[in-house]
């Protein structure tokens, strides 16, 4: 986890219903993160912290009377700390330990997440549910890819939509306007969506059983990749308006994600940016990474990425996957 971009700081993420206008903070206590309180200048975490660094979960009932357990990382203050005295001179610096400290409690984060996360595919599996995480940087184009989808599928689909940004409920008012149900989660600090925000989210969403969630992830290309949020697969959004050795950058990104949909081809004449080598390089750091090439705008190659969402929403009902064709590789 990164310090210095505030990941893992659970102070100001708000979750907005936009079908009621109803708003709520994620308190600090339903947070799996941890507080920038236990962390010291610089983003060290003290050694005498994590010894005192304990776990509690609490239950809560996640839409139709299915209950969820979240489990939590708390740390003591400094002000419970115990105190001891030696009789004898010796070196004793706590800064040589507290590297250790902070990747064993980072590792604890993770731990807590990727279990929460399991529950969230575990709900959607349960609900035949296809649940896709849309990652990208941004300005990709993520937001109008979703908005033309919806238009497009929203009579043939039950689509609804787990928005995040930092601030602002502007995209998810787009998503509501093209004919989604939407809930806006906005981060703050934070550059990514959590485990426990996509589940705080679905007590307000209530997607339907069958249907399609698109989670609009914060624009970020490293740390979605590590945080697992329980979906069924990760969808990396590439514009040709970024550098085609994208894949080769943010290699993590790419080798978690199940499709690549390379978007603003319509811009690809007036752009010096070599389409089929950020395919090669995208399918360098993952052979088995599906590629489609679309414009949002204009609609070109759209049917392609209906087709994808069609046969992974009939699998995650219980059909058979349907074999990729050499089209969108």
């Amino acid at each position: 986890m990164c310090r210095t971009c505030g990941c893992g700081v659970s102070a100001g993420v708000q979750i907005l219903n936009l079908q009621t206008g109803a708003e709520r903070e994620l308190r600090d206590d339903d947070r799996i993160a941890v507080s920038p309180a236990r962390t010291q200048p610089g983003g060290a975490t003290s050694r005498a912290e994590a010894d005192h660094a304990h776990l509690h979960s609490h239950a809560h009932d996640h839409c139709d009377g299915v209950v969820h357990t979240h489990e939590h990382v708390h740390a003591k203050g400094l002000d419970e700390h115990h105190h001891h005295d030696h009789d004898h001179d010796h070196d004793h610096r706590h800064g040589d330990h507290a590297p250790a400290s902070v990747i064993d409690l980072e590792r604890a984060v993770l731990a807590k997440n990727d279990k929460l996360a399991s529950r969230n595919r575990g709900w959607f599996a349960g609900r035949e549910i296809l649940a896709v995480n849309l990652v990208s940087s941004p300005g990709s184009g993520k937001t109008t890819l979703l908005e033309r989808t919806i238009r497009a599928l929203k009579d043939e689909l039950s689509i609804a939509v787990i928005e995040g940004d930092q601030a602002t409920a502007n995209d998810g008012e787009r998503i509501r306007a093209a004919g989604a149900a939407a809930v806006q989660v906005n981060t703050g600090v934070g550059c990514h969506l959590e485990a426990d925000m996509v589940a705080e989210a679905l007590d307000d969403l209530r997607p339907k059983v069958g249907s399609v969630v698109l989670i609009e992830n914060v624009g970020n290309l490293v740390c979605p990749a590590t945080f697992d949020l329980g979906e069924r697969a990760k969808a990396i959004v590439l514009s040709i308006t970024e550098g085609e050795d994208k894949p080769l950058k943010y290699p993590h990104m790419f080798q978690a994600s199940d499709v690549m949909i390379v978007n603003k081809i319509d811009l690809a004449p007036h752009v010096d940016f070599d389409v089929a080598k950020a395919v090669a390089n995208a399918l360098t750091v993952n052979p088995n990474i599906a590629v489609l090439r679309v414009s949002a705008r204009t609609g070109e190659g759209m049917e392609a990425w209906y087709e994808w969402l069609r046969r992974h929403s009939v699998e995650a009902r219980g059909g058979v996957r349907l074999q990729v064709t050499e089209d969108q590789r």
